[in-house]
């Protein structure tokens, strides 16, 4: 390749966190709870906790008001307290008040402009920002910080006015936050404040990750940190608990189990058992609770998906699938606690992937939940069993009414109950036309970044698009944190600045929707690596079109309203969608 353009092959620590971190700074953290506790000889030569201190952390300078994470917003980072307190709010926040405005997206002219204005070339790079991030490619989860150029600058002037002490926790020296969300790729589950002037640190999660392997104490910390600041928010959230006194769901929370089933990279096995015959997979599927069991409590999802299914015939049929704030069991533990007979589990429950739950015992229930309960919110009791099974006794799940039974299990036999912006092509009116193809690629690079191939039941179609998946477990492993979500949308985007081609990604997608292409410089000629000529690849996939002023282009230019991307997560809006 003579005349290709040759770079260094970037590398996990090639661009920091922070370029301004320096050794000085670490070996002052080395000197501070929990490091102090953590045995350097512990972590492998490759990532020593220097190394993850140096490259995976930043040290935030904050004053008295500055939000440090808004409730609501998505991040890769954890967050330790060097010193000063915080206060987080227990309460949701005004979006006024949190600074909240409208992701910045192309006007309407330079949308248009775009067409003439791309380059001719597939995939171009500007070579020269290969080796070194833009700004955002390296940029803070902190949302407000007052000395940075490019941050949110958001604070409030009033902390206890806006957030009074008995709406807050407050956090002290050595005390993390953050690091719930920032593991489990979810949203942010409160607002945290800085209520004096603070040292805060950033951690991003691949480092923190790193540091929970190494040391067992940190992952007590974490399950101890969120039974005290995020259960009791979670319990209250939960529909059964919402009219529960303050005190009460204090000793819910105190009792309550954590547990977890399968596997934190289930898309390694997920891909092999897609090979083994349909009534085989679910049988490799944790059993969380098991038809015919004895009750012992009320199971609630925390995050991933599980499986609502029933025997039938030799096998299990799927009824329902249940994901973050669903439960299950109440109809169970309410119908043995008001009447004389006792069930047990009408179906099965069985974790899709990876699930945390958390459990309630039934001793709990009774002695805490039950009796405060008014009838009139109690569910119906469950068919006489002497009556048999009726084809109105077997709803069982609100949820399973209306979907068509193989198309639920399609959904959940190939976890597409993941995404929450899912391709999904109606095959019937679709007259392959490619319009959708040809609209994606005049916005990325003359590239599209999806496939109109893909899983088919009957007429639809869920096309080799990124999901923008609930679980992401596309990003478990990026050594970067190239590949993450959007602060404010939850999109799964990938930073090209920071991605160093590794493939991580693309090997762990479940769906193949990401692909790994070589790129070429504004001539055309392809960009390689320095010491070796090969070529430098980039991971790339759906970004939602996040720029655009209309939305995803392939939707938009569809001429027969056959694609339309959806939450599958949501059972209804894929019934509203199938329906029509």
């Amino acid at each position: 390749m003579e005349n290709a353009t040759r770079i260094n092959f970037p590398a996990r620590w090639s661009e920091p966190l922070d370029p301004n971190m320096n050794v000085g700074i670490v070996d002052g953290l080395l000197k501070v709870a929990p490091f102090t506790g953590m045995d350097p000889e512990s972590f492998t030569p490759s990532t020593p906790l220097s190394g993850i201190l140096l490259n995976d952390s930043r040290l935030h300078e904050l004053e008295k008001g500055d939000i440090i994470v808004r409730e609501g917003d998505y991040g890769g980072s954890a967050f330790l307290i060097v010193s000063g307190e915080a206060l987080v709010s227990t309460k949701s926040l005004p979006p006024e008040v949190l600074g909240r405005g409208q992701k910045e997206r192309k006007g309407w002219g330079k949308a248009i402009a775009q067409l003439w204005r791309n380059s001719n070339q597939v995939e171009e790079r500007d070579p020269s920002k290969q080796r070194k991030s833009i700004q955002t490619g390296a940029s803070t989860d902190l949302t407000g910080l007052r000395d940075n150029s490019t941050g949110t600058h958001v604070f409030l002037h009033d902390i206890p006015r806006v957030i009074p002490r008995e709406h807050s926790i407050a956090l002290g020296e050595g005390e993390i936050f953050g690091e719930i969300s920032a593991l489990t790729r979810s949203a942010r589950s409160a607002t945290v404040v800085a209520n004096s002037k603070m040292q805060v640190l950033e951690i991003r999660w691949q480092g923190f990750r790193e540091m929970m392997l190494r040391n067992k104490a940190m992952g007590k910390h974490i399950e101890q940190n969120y039974r005290e600041s995020s259960l009791q928010s979670h319990l209250r959230e939960t529909e059964i608990f919402r009219d529960l006194s303050d005190d009460t769901i204090r000793k819910l929370a105190e009792r309550t189990i954590f547990q977890t089933f399968g596997n934190y990279q289930w898309s390694h096995n997920f891909k092999s058992t897609l090979k083994k015959d349909i009534s085989q997979r679910i049988l490799k599927e944790p059993l969380i609770a098991e038809q015919g069991d004895y009750v012992d409590g009320l199971i609630l999802i925390r995050n991933g998906f599980a499986r609502l299914s029933r025997k039938h015939g030799e096998g299990h049929q799927t009824i329902a699938y249940l994901g973050k704030g669903d439960t299950f069991g109440f109809r169970e533990v309410a119908h043995n606690w008001s009447t004389d007979q006792q069930r047990p589990w009408m179906l099965s429950l069985r974790s899709l992937g990876f699930v945390d739950v958390l459990k309630i015992p039934v001793t709990v229930l009774e002695e805490f939940v039950l009796p405060q309960i008014a009838q009139t919110k109690f569910p119906p009791p469950l068919p006489d069993l002497n009556k048999g099974v009726g084809a109105e006794n077997r709803r069982l799940t609100p949820r399973a009414k209306s979907m068509e039974p193989g198309l639920m299990e399609f959904l959940v036999e190939n976890r597409f109950t993941n995404g929450t912006q899912a391709m999904m092509i109606d095959m019937d009116r679709c007259t392959r036309c490619d319009d959708c193809i040809r609209a994606c690629a005049s916005t990325h690079d003359n590239n599209p970044r999806f496939i109109r191939h893909g899983q088919i039941h009957d007429h639809w179609m869920i096309a080799n698009a990124c999901m923008h998946c609930l679980d992401p477990v596309c990003m478990i492993g990026c050594p970067t944190g190239a590949i993450g979500r959007d602060r404010e949308s939850g999109n799964v985007t990938i930073n090209d600045a920071t991605c160093i081609g590794c493939t991580t990604c693309a090997n762990n997608c479940p769906y193949h929707n990401i692909r790994m292409v070589e790129i070429n410089d504004s001539k055309g000629q392809p960009i390689v690596d320095q010491q070796t000529s090969l070529p430098i690849v980039k991971a790339t996939k759906c970004d939602l079109c996040l720029e655009q002023p209309s939305g995803p282009a392939c939707q938009r230019a569809c001429p027969h309203d056959a694609l339309v991307r959806i939450d599958i997560s949501s059972a209804h809006d894929v019934m509203d969608w199938t329906r029509q």
